[in-house]
């Protein structure tokens, strides 16, 4: 009977705890046989819906992984050994026992609320990578306020699997003093406008609804799409400070003023547009993991600043001074709980180049940045992914290596429609820098009721990376079986067959706004499907379909943009096509 008490709280521990436990042999051994089958349900739990739970951490729709967790847990096996009695209760842990676990070697313990897990097997699993070793040997909450949707059943129930013990009630209390002198890291975060429509509270991501966005040629700053990926920092525009690292003379260090006056102010229109544009729709072929953008996480500003290049020119570069030199670093202020900051990388031949028009833009639609923009500073570089416009710089570092950061080497990154979380190798593919041509439909919404005075109107936007300008987008009103040549718009004049508005080439940093008016279709029937395409200078065009590029994260996203909407006939009309009906 004492073997099989034994064993039975073994079986809390699991067999590699139990052997970490340096139990006895035998005892191990009667803990690995007992505890098979529970091991085996939980890990085919865990396998069955691991890649959804990376959906759901990373703020994707992956709503249906407590129904499968449920549907697994329901055809499982019986456990044998639930039935000869109550498991004895956890053992009670000091924080100091709990901290000497911080390693994959010595096991990784983390607290939260009280309870004490090994969550060793976990971290291979972990959709946000080894960022989980910063919680090792300390308490989750600092890092789960971080994203809130870690503060749900789907990834509580997860956590329970990994009990191991209580946390001693002195320890607990100091936790829970601590925990009350601190505050929601996302507290000071700004007021937003309310026309957003939001895809994640913390951090705050959220675009403007698409009947919005082409009003206007410029997107007004409160409704410029919100992309953040860590609390907004508070900064102190008087006390900040710019450093410019990894040149031989040194560090240059340049205050807000010293930026407005030591350098000439450039300004630059750049759409600028998130990697996960229009996920949702590769959500509907497949999950992937990431925010559920729809189709505006794209807008179009008036930066202003100082050149990039010239200060660093300022800083001491030149071609013989760093022939070492490929890449250039950005890292934000916004920190995480561990104080690990967002940073990024470009190109060093993007950022010199006297045609690049990188900014460290301090102005946005002629007003100071604000806050959710990047206030005091940010980096702005035309025609590349948003993940590389780094708001809220800190330091710009010249060097020979991409930046380090997680969202460079494992994120913003796109692969093969075969590939994936179980075969995907980040270090196989290069970071997202300029960005595919892109285009969609912002007018009339998804199901509205157009053709009430015979005709459609639709409009929307069209941009391309690189510089590359839109020269030509096609409107479908029949899914895609008849073109229409939409009339395009670059600033406040119409962009005709002369082309008089063109920008220099390679300089097309901003979208065009696009419309056509055209009949309704001969044999329309109660629907109609509004499908648009761009193509741009360099030839380039959207793929018809969605499936071909579907990738694991969700990036790029650039089908052609399709959207459904009804057909409303005034009376006259819907009489005459009764009668047509009648005589036929």
């Amino acid at each position: 009977m004492l073997l099989v008490r034994c064993c039975l709280g073994l079986t809390r521990l699991g067999p590699v705890q139990a052997q970490r436990h340096r139990v006895a042999p035998a005892l191990a051994s009667c803990a690995v046989r007992l505890c098979s089958t529970r091991e085996e349900q939980r890990w085919s739990r865990r396998a069955s819906w691991k890649h959804a739970l990376a959906g759901l951490l990373a703020g994707t729709g992956a709503v249906l992984v407590y129904g499968l967790h449920q549907h697994k847990a329901e055809q499982a096996e019986p456990i044998a050994v639930q039935t000869i009695g109550k498991p004895p209760a956890f053992p009670v842990y000091t924080q100091d026992e709990v901290t000497s676990h911080r390693t994959l070697e010595d096991g990784v313990w983390v607290t939260y609320k009280g309870g004490v897990y090994d969550i060793t097997e976990f971290v291979a699993m972990h959709p946000g990578g080894d960022k989980i070793l910063l919680a090792a040997g300390g308490a989750l909450e600092p890092f789960w306020a971080l994203y809130a949707v870690h503060n749900s059943e789907h990834v509580l129930e997860i956590l329970s699997e990994y009990k191991v013990g209580e946390l001693s009630a002195e320890d607990l209390k100091k936790q829970q003093q601590q925990s009350s002198q601190s505050s929601d890291p996302y507290a000071s975060d700004p007021e937003r406008h309310p026309a957003l429509r939001v895809n994640s509270l913390k951090p705050f991501n959220a675009e403007p609804p698409p009947e919005l966005l082409a009003d206007s040629y410029i997107t007004p700053s409160a409704i410029f799409f919100k992309r953040n990926h860590l609390p907004v920092p508070q900064v102190d525009a008087a006390s900040y400070r710019l450093q410019v690292d990894g040149l031989p003379g040194g560090t240059l260090t340049l205050s807000l003023d010293e930026l407005k006056s030591r350098f000439p102010k450039h300004t630059v229109t750049a759409t600028l547009q998130c990697a996960g544009n229009r996920r949702s729709e590769m959500n509907r072929v497949k999950p992937v993991k990431g925010l559920n953008w729809n189709a505006t996480a794209i807008s179009n500003a008036t930066w202003s600043g100082a050149r990039l290049r010239d200060v660093l020119l300022a800083a001491g570069y030149s071609p013989d001074a760093a022939r070492w030199a490929r890449h250039i670093q950005f890292e934000g202020l916004d920190r995480d709980a561990s104080g690990t900051t967002y940073g990024a990388s470009i190109p060093l031949s993007k950022a010199v180049a006297e045609d690049g028009d990188v900014l460290l833009a301090y102005e946005m639609n002629g007003e100071p940045l604000p806050a959710d923009h990047g206030f005091p500073l940010r980096a702005v570089v035309p025609g590349t992914v948003g993940a590389r416009n780094v708001k809220w710089l800190g330091r710009v570092v010249v060097s020979g290596q991409e930046s380090s950061s997680h969202w460079q080497q494992n994120d913003y990154k796109g692969f093969s429609p075969a590939t994936d979380w179980d075969t995907v190798d980040f270090r196989s593919a290069p970071a997202i820098q300029e960005l595919p041509v892109q285009s969609a439909v912002t007018w009339p919404p998804e199901g509205a009721a157009v053709g009430d005075d015979g005709q459609v109107t639709a409009r929307g936007y069209a941009w391309s990376g690189g510089g590359r300008e839109v020269v030509r987008v096609d409107v479908s009103l029949d899914g895609g079986r008849t073109w229409q040549l939409a009339r395009l718009r670059g600033g406040e004049e119409e962009v005709g067959e002369g082309r008089e508005a063109a920008p220099p080439p390679g300089r097309a940093w901003a979208w065009k706004l696009w419309e056509v008016t055209a009949p309704l279709p001969a044999d329309a029937g109660d629907e109609l499907e509004i499908v648009c395409k761009a193509v741009d200078s360099s030839y380039n065009t959207q793929p018809d379909t969605v499936a071909p590029i579907w990738n694991l994260r969700g990036v790029l996203s650039n089908a052609w943009h399709r959207v459904r909407v009804k057909v409303q006939r005034d009376e006259e009309e819907e009489e005459d096509q009764d009668r047509d009906g009648q005589e036929q």
